[in-house]
């Protein structure tokens, strides 16, 4: 195989260099590739998984709304009651469902005495779940 140069010397000497940027060129698309493709082969595993029958999930808890006004005025769902009267309920709901939750929405001006007096009253009453409802930020 007769191989061209531009040297005017006109000898005949063999090619020393090799030119190795297609060889890189091709060895990073096939990274890339491989790359890409290998999460994919791996993302799911394929299991048997056994079949069984199961009983509906049980509905959700009752939920007891309540909100503390500025002025430290207590009410639950829309209707306001004091310290006894609110235990009471409390004691209802749960005879009701024990996995009454209380969702508690106070004003960000209320002193911090209506909050603990609400959350000791529903802990006297057996609530075991108090959740603290807020508005998310930037509103």
């Amino acid at each position: 195989m007769a191989m061209g140069s531009f040297n005017s010397s006109g000898g005949q000497a063999p090619m020393a260099e090799i030119n190795t940027t297609p060889l890189v060129d091709v060895m990073l698309v096939l990274l890339i590739i491989f790359i890409i493709t290998a999460p994919l082969m791996t993302h799911s595993v394929p299991v048997d998984l056994p079949r069984a029958s199961s009983t509906p999930t049980p509905e959700k808890p009752l939920t007891l709304p309540v909100s503390i006004t500025a002025d430290g005025g207590v009410f639950l769902n829309g209707e306001k009651l004091d310290g006894d009267a609110l235990e009471a309920r409390f004691r209802d709901a749960v005879a009701r469902d024990r996995g009454a939750e209380l969702h508690l929405m106070a004003d960000r001006a209320v002193r911090y005495e209506a909050v603990a007096e609400t959350m000791s009253a529903a802990r006297r009453a057996g609530v075991a779940k108090i959740g603290f409802v807020t508005q998310p930020a930037g509103k």
